[in-house]
């Protein structure tokens, strides 16, 4: 059965996902990023190649060709999708992504503000309900 983490009190959304890439990365896993919103993943892909100062997290979007041959280990998607193998969904989206199930691991990330925490919320429920093992991780501030 899939395991759901929740992440919360995100001062900035996209740096957390960036760190959690990085530690799929550092445990050989690949993962998908997903939201239906297109300039969240355009600033995400830029802050993919400067996260870390000496290195960059190699990733793609789901269109690419790497992403279908299955040579980047962390992939940008307004879908869901296992193209490249992954285990692990990172879900940005303000609701539960559909086919979530088929992947060992699902990533929440709920920041500070309202709504954000609101939805994050309904979507915890959700998977609470449903059965799901559920871990949360309650973020420092920085």
């Amino acid at each position: 059965m899939t395991d759901i983490y929740f992440y919360s009190g995100a001062e900035d959304k996209l740096l957390v996902a960036c760190r959690l890439c990085a530690k799929a990365l550092s445990q050989n896993a690949r993962i998908v990023v997903f939201t239906s919103n297109q300039s969240m993943l355009e600033k995400l892909d830029k802050m993919l190649w400067t996260f870390q100062p000496t290195s960059f997290l190699p990733h793609c979007f789901i269109h690419d060709e790497a992403a279908l041959v299955r040579s980047t280990p962390v992939v940008l998607s307004n879908r869901v999708t296992q193209e490249n193998g992954s285990s692990i969904l990172l879900n940005l989206h303000d609701q539960c992504p559909p086919d979530f199930a088929k992947f060992e691991r699902i990533i929440e990330i709920a920041s500070l503000s309202p709504e954000d925490r609101s939805s994050a919320r309904k979507r915890y429920r959700f998977y609470q309900q449903a059965g799901y093992a559920l871990h949360h991780h309650q973020l420092q501030p920085s």
